[in-house]
């Protein structure tokens, strides 16, 4: 296969490369996080003028036809950089929900004003019982006429606490964990009945509670198939596993590279410790794990878009057990060559670990993936 990127994928590259590293580098990282949102405003419309936020949908849409390639490129770079903003939540999962699993009115109607910076989204779809489970699905949606009533409550919302619409996952019928009978309802994050928590996590996103009492929602904004949602949910969660793939990548070179600095130019017996030969050692074991999860993340862009759901599913969970894998080795390695120094909050390839360890938690951690692999019987080489 032929992994050269096209000429147009280059240009892209170049640009979003060339804006991270003059707009953000670590001291502006940490100026962002204290702005009002936890993210900088300024950057999200650097973002809109670049195109990026435009990128995954139609050109009907307002968009620029890019595929996971595309995406690929923009995280590794958005990686590289921690960046704050709510490119995952809005773009890739609030986005490609409308963009997947929308009508052609709904589409028109909220995709431009994702591309333009105007509209921010965000997916509810974890509930406290359902660790990583899509299905396990306990807000209610009871149709009312014309409308549906949604009762709830929603945790882990990523950017919850500035999107201003919210893609919330409610069981119209059936049981708890039935695959069927779930419906995905576009919410005014203002409207009444809504109430939502934010927080900044770990690795220093934002996050939020959400709780949904009496929230009525008319048939114009309910995506697709009331009571089949989710298999446009998996889709795009898919491809979003994909996307935090390449971040984690992105990431993952970061660290190589910081660590790589440290031991040409820090001292111990009067020689830099990089001519250690067992910590040469180390950070080759380190390329090697990164370029191990490179080879998956591509993979995983490669079958983000497969038709076929179970070969889908297979190959991302693949791409799951191993970026989570490198991911945990990358950044233990890169904390015990720097010492203490790795651990201050001053320092960036400790907040890289983090953002890292957090990536291996959303949508189900390595051994999560692991044993629905194993349920399945695992990849099956051609």
């Amino acid at each position: 296969m032929d992994f050269d990127l096209s000429e147009e994928q280059r240009l892209l590259k170049d640009s979003v490369d060339r804006l991270m590293a003059d707009r953000y580098d670590f001291e502006r990282r940490q100026r962002y996080a204290k702005e009002p949102e936890g993210w900088s405003q300024a950057l999200w419309s650097a973002y809109a003028e670049l195109g990026l936020l435009a990128l995954p949908f139609d050109e009907a849409h307002g968009g620029f036809g890019g595929g996971p390639v595309e995406t690929m490129t923009i995280m590794e770079a958005f990686g590289r950089s921690l960046a704050l903003e709510p490119y995952l939540a809005t773009v890739i999962l609030g986005g490609g929900l409308l963009h997947h699993g929308g009508s052609e009115e709904q589409k028109t109607a909220y995709l431009p004003q994702v591309a333009a910076g105007d509209l921010r989204l965000a997916f509810a779809h974890t509930e406290r019982q359902s660790r990583y489970e899509l299905f396990d699905v306990g807000t209610t949606a009871q149709r009312d006429g014309g409308s549906f009533i949604l009762n709830g409550q929603k945790s882990v919302v990523l950017h919850g606490d500035t999107a201003d619409k919210i893609l919330v996952t409610a069981r119209v019928a059936g049981s708890r964990r039935d695959r069927e009978g779930i419906g995905l309802f576009l919410v005014d994050a203002n409207a009444p009945g809504v109430s939502c928590r934010g927080y900044p996590t770990q690795d220093g996103q934002r996050a939020a509670e959400v709780t949904l009492e009496s929230v009525r929602v008319d048939t114009g904004n309910v995506i697709g198939n009331p009571e089949g949602a989710l298999p446009v949910v998996e889709k795009v969660t898919d491809i979003a596993i994909a996307a935090l793939a390449a971040e984690a990548i992105g990431a993952m070179d970061e660290m190589l590279k910081l660590t790589v600095d440290y031991l040409k130019t820090r001292k111990q017996f009067n020689t830099t410790i990089g001519s250690f030969q067992v910590l040469q050692h180390r950070s080759s074991e380190m390329f090697i794990a990164v370029e191990q999860g490179r080879s998956m993340a591509m993979f995983a862009a490669m079958m983000a878009q497969e038709k076929n759901a179970e070969e889908r599913r297979k190959a991302i969970s693949a791409a799951k057990v191993q970026i989570g894998r490198s991911g945990r080795f990358v950044g233990q390695q890169a904390i015990q060559l720097h010492g203490g120094v790795g651990m201050t909050m001053e320092y960036k390839v400790g907040h890289l670990f983090k953002r890292v360890t957090m990536i291996d938690t959303l949508f189900g951690d390595a051994d999560h993936h692991l044993s629905k692999l194993a349920e399945t019987g695992g990849l099956i080489a051609a």
